[in-house]
């Protein structure tokens, strides 16, 4: 007869107890950007939204900007770096293949104890990250997970690509989930479609760079108008979808905080969803750019520092991107 195996008992649920971002301090305006391409402020704002975004500063990388907000979440949430059981990083511009970005994360913060990897799902990589952290909180294998998003875009996206150099910027977001009688974290929905993958890509491969070392450096290319439209289309069928798996009607949803892909794109979702007139929708792409994996995390955590969101209020995310990939889940805010 087979052995049996203990089973690990967890938590009934899983809530988000604290958020961080960080956002550089180097503002780039859209008249800095029409500097390397053939475009306008007002082209690039009727484009996509976008105003102004942020570019780390050449000693910021991808683990300090990830440091700094993932310290301010443990702050916020009030658990030592010491209780965190997994750090789980989103992101797709750290440039080192091993070791993981998380590893380092979690060295500086002082989470020895804690595992750590990393997620390459990109501008759905946070919302993978919320759902992989319930699940683990809720099997047993982790009591409090960090969750981080965190990108460098600027060292990826060509400065003179006049179709992806206006969007794309830097930035770290960060939420410490733990233990919850309730339900604070709603099912995920999520997939991908790999047959659409060259929508958004690296233009060549690394290992062009060590058969040719003349191979210019590579970059993130978009097909804009196949995104646009596989977003607006299908992404809000994914909201609905999760909404009804958190069992909650759009009549119910307090804040709506999709990916930060382009404002045009939000706007039209909201039209899609038939949101109440009362629900908050995060613009915060017009200030911030498209962050990638970051920019959830940043969203969520300006609308509660600006008091546009509370505590206790029920929001909806949905991330979507590169794979093309997407994952959305209903959560209570911290």
């Amino acid at each position: 007869m087979a052995a049996r195996l203990s089973a690990r008992t967890g938590s009934p649920g899983s809530r988000l107890l604290g958020l961080g971002a960080h956002r550089p301090a180097r503002v780039v305006t859209n008249d800095e950007i029409c500097e390397h391409i053939d475009s306008t402020d007002e082209w690039i704002r009727e484009r996509s939204g976008v105003v102004e975004r942020r570019f780390a500063g050449e000693d910021e990388s991808v683990v300090d900007m990830a440091v700094s907000a993932a310290e301010k979440a443990l702050a916020a949430s009030g658990v030592a770096a010491g209780e965190i059981g997994m750090v789980l990083l989103a992101t797709v511009t750290y440039l080192s293949q091993t070791p993981s970005a998380a590893a380092l994360v979690a060295d500086r913060l002082g989470a020895h104890a804690a595992a750590a990897l990393d997620i390459s799902a990109a501008c759905a990589g946070f919302c993978h990250g919320v759902a992989l952290a319930d699940d683990m909180i809720r099997a047993g294998n982790a009591e409090h997970v960090l969750v981080i998003g965190v990108e460098r875009l600027s060292d990826m996206v060509a400065r003179d690509d006049r179709g992806a150099a206006f969007l794309f910027a830097d930035g770290a977001g960060a939420a410490v989930i733990g233990p919850s009688q309730t339900t604070g974290i709603g099912p995920v929905v999520w997939g991908a479609d790999g047959s659409q993958g060259e929508a958004i890509s690296q233009d060549v491969p690394w290992t062009a760079l060590r058969d040719d070392p003349s191979t210019p450096f590579p970059h993130l290319t978009m097909q804009g108008q196949a995104v646009f439209r596989w977003a607006v289309f299908q992404m809000p069928a994914v909201a609905e979808q999760a909404l009804a798996a958190a069992g909650i009607t759009v009549d119910e949803l307090d804040v709506f905080v999709p990916h930060q892909a382009n404002l045009r794109i939000i706007e039209a979702m909201v039209r899609r969803l038939h949101l109440p007139e009362r629900v908050v929708v995060s613009r915060d792409i017009v200030t911030t750019g498209n962050t990638s994996a970051a920019s959830i995390p940043l969203a969520l955590t300006a609308l509660l520092e600006q008091g546009e969101a509370s505590s206790g209020d029920v929001a909806l995310l949905l991330g979507f991107g590169a794979g093309l990939s997407y994952a959305a889940q209903v959560v209570v805010l911290p």
